[in-house]
């Protein structure tokens, strides 16, 4: 866990501030968003460590809460999936159901010594996370926890993660503080189609926006939109790995990847191609 504060700083930073303030100041609903689940996780792992911690409150703490965390075996830090902590008599194993819901809510009534954090996420059929979406947590479950999401326990969060925040109900969305979390996998991703039009666009003058929005329609004349926004996001995540110490360069970047998800988004919902296209180049280039 602790190379989330390594790769994460920013978010990390911001964590930091608001549980070392008198009041533990952070928001009881956060949402985590991106493509790299895993990460996602020990980054919400992370920082349900550090609202338990009693220790020395460093990333290498040795308290009993710290390492219980780091070995997922702490009581009141807990993984909701349609796998993990479901009622004994609940049968589902493809959704996080009413009957699981219930339970939280009845659960969080005992009062707890410690910060409880519930971490909600799917797994695969091998166990590994993956992004919770409105078909693995339905509407009718989130809305049964509706309530204590915007009123929980005192000292208690919860963290929802999800490759995309059109996946989930609005209903929880707009209860949660909603934060990307760039990719930190190492498999190399395909760049090869945009390569030549978006080289460089970080060097580019306001003068030459015009032609990066000439390079992005020729190649969306000849290809699939949603791969070429895709490969877009591919090339500025290579960047992004490449300066995560070059703070102004680093939040430039998440910007753009948004800008860019924001773009691939209108044109599911077939907007005009060439105002999507010319929004985003004017985006790209500040």
């Amino acid at each position: 866990m602790p190379y989330s504060v390594d790769k994460y700083p920013f978010l990390m930073k911001y964590f930091q501030n608001g549980i070392i303030s008198e009041n533990k100041n952070i928001a009881h609903c956060i949402l985590f968003y991106g493509s790299d689940l895993q990460s996602q996780y020990d980054l919400a792992l992370e920082i349900a460590r550090m609202l338990n911690c009693t220790g020395t409150h460093t990333s290498t703490c040795q308290c009993l809460n710290c390492n219980w965390i780091r070995e997922n075996k702490h009581p009141a830090v807990l993984t909701i999936s349609k796998v993990d902590n479901k009622p004994s008599d609940d049968t589902s194993k493809t959704v996080i159901s009413i009957d699981q819901a219930r339970m939280i809510k009845n659960d969080l009534l005992v009062t707890s010594d410690y910060h409880r954090v519930l971490i909600f996420c799917d797994k695969d059929k091998d166990g590994n996370i993956c992004g919770l979406n409105q078909f693995n947590f339905q509407p009718d479950a989130a809305n049964a926890l509706l309530k204590t999401f915007e009123e929980p326990p005192t000292n208690t969060t919860f963290f929802f993660l999800t490759k995309d925040k059109s996946d989930m109900i609005n209903t929880v969305v707009s209860r949660a503080q909603c934060f990307y979390v760039p990719s930190l996998l190492d498999e190399e991703q395909d760049c090869s189609l945009v390569k030549d039009a978006i080289e460089g666009y970080l060097e580019l003058e306001r003068s030459e926006v015009l032609e990066l929005n000439d390079k992005l329609l020729a190649l969306l004349k000849e290809n699939d939109a949603e791969e070429v926004f895709t490969q877009i996001q591919n090339y500025m995540q290579s960047l992004l790995k490449a300066n995560l110490d070059t703070p102004a360069l680093k939040v430039k970047l998440i910007e753009d990847i948004k800008s860019t998800e924001t773009a691939k988004k209108q044109t599911r919902l077939n907007m005009n191609i060439q105002t999507v296209v010319e929004n985003l180049c004017f985006k790209l280039i500040l």
